[in-house]
């Protein structure tokens, strides 16, 4: 497995800086933002598509600090009842998946997004509970609406040989992996998880058996290794949906953390152990939005700590069982 990084925190350097820099902490693979909520700090999505020289210069900055590219990340709302928001969401996603083909990248990192909660509604809703009944009839709504798009966004996506790797995320329609497994049989095997633990733990999902679960259908497409704590005298009082703004860090009953500060390291190498029973052998593509660490620090632990727990090597065969 790689060690990877989504380099949207280091957006203040230039790419070449970014890359020598992670290149020389052991990162071996970036997922690049292109649009939508990462930005587009390290690559020009639209430059890259019209100008080979743009290209090329992408292609050489990798080359010469000994990077791949695990994905192309446009996280954004193309379900959005806002028509010109969705447009542009979704827009940057199909570009995405084009630019995807073209370098040969495996996989776009994304959002499911979320629709209003009826053709009228001019804000996304997300659905907590099927009652009263009209949130049931909201949620049905949705899924229609998810549905008719998601059946499109997945048939351009096979036809350019690219996966979607969708984060599941709350305020999205895919949150947990039962509704991740929804869309993706409701489309086709292009469609899959970008499995980001960090937004499972707080919703008290086991992320082990969550793995099990998608990688028995093959639906982990790309992997963030992103970590979070809860803090209980917190959920204790007010529960984990908490609207508490992320820079009060005190009093929120749970926070993004760097990997090992919301679980041990134990925890980490179970994690990629049971990546490698499911089949997945791709990067572990760190996010840092630890609040309370500076961006280098939050990398280079992560990076240390998974030097440790990743697989470098593949199984040998298994002489003591003969």
């Amino acid at each position: 497995m790689d060690i990877g990084v989504l380099t949207v925190p280091l957006g203040g350097e230039s790419r070449s800086d970014a890359f020598e820099y992670l290149s020389g902490i052991g990162v071996e693979a970036v997922e690049l933002g292109v649009g939508g909520f990462p930005g587009s700090d390290h690559t020009d999505r639209e430059a890259l598509r019209s100008e080979e020289s743009a290209r090329e210069a992408l292609r050489a900055d990798l080359d010469e600090h000994d990077l791949r590219v695990s994905a192309f990340a446009t996280h954004n709302n193309p379900l959005h009842p806002d028509e010109e928001t969705a447009a542009e969401a979704d827009r940057e996603l199909r570009e995405a998946v084009e630019l995807a083909d073209e370098f040969g990248v495996d996989a776009v990192t994304c959002f499911s997004g979320l629709p209003a909660g009826g053709p009228n509604d001019e804000v996304p809703n997300w659905i907590t509970a099927p009652w009263p009944t009209e949130h049931a009839e909201a949620e049905a709504y949705q899924w229609d609406v998810a549905e008719d798009y998601w059946s499109d966004l997945a048939a351009h996506a096979d036809y350019h040989g690219v996966d979607v790797a969708i984060e599941m995320h709350p305020n999205m329609l895919v949150y947990e992996p039962h509704g991740m497994l929804k869309l993706r049989e409701a489309t086709n095997e292009r469609i899959g998880a970008n499995f980001d633990p960090s937004h499972l733990y707080w919703q008290g999902i086991d992320v082990t058996e969550a793995i099990r679960l998608l990688g028995d259908h093959d639906a982990i497409h790309h992997v963030h290794a992103k970590d979070t704590k809860v803090y209980e005298s917190q959920a204790r009082e007010k529960g984990v949906l908490d609207t508490t703004d992320y820079a009060d860090s005190e009093n929120r009953s749970w926070l993004f953390r760097s990997v090992g500060y919301g679980h041990g390291e134990e925890h980490w190498k179970d994690v990629v152990s049971t990546l490698r029973m499911v089949g997945y052998d791709g990067a572990l593509s760190i996010e840092h939005e630890d609040a309370l660490t500076s961006s280098r620090e939050g990398l280079e632990k992560a990076v240390d700590l998974l030097k440790r727990a990743r697989f470098e090597t593949t199984p040998g065969e298994a002489y003591w069982a003969e």
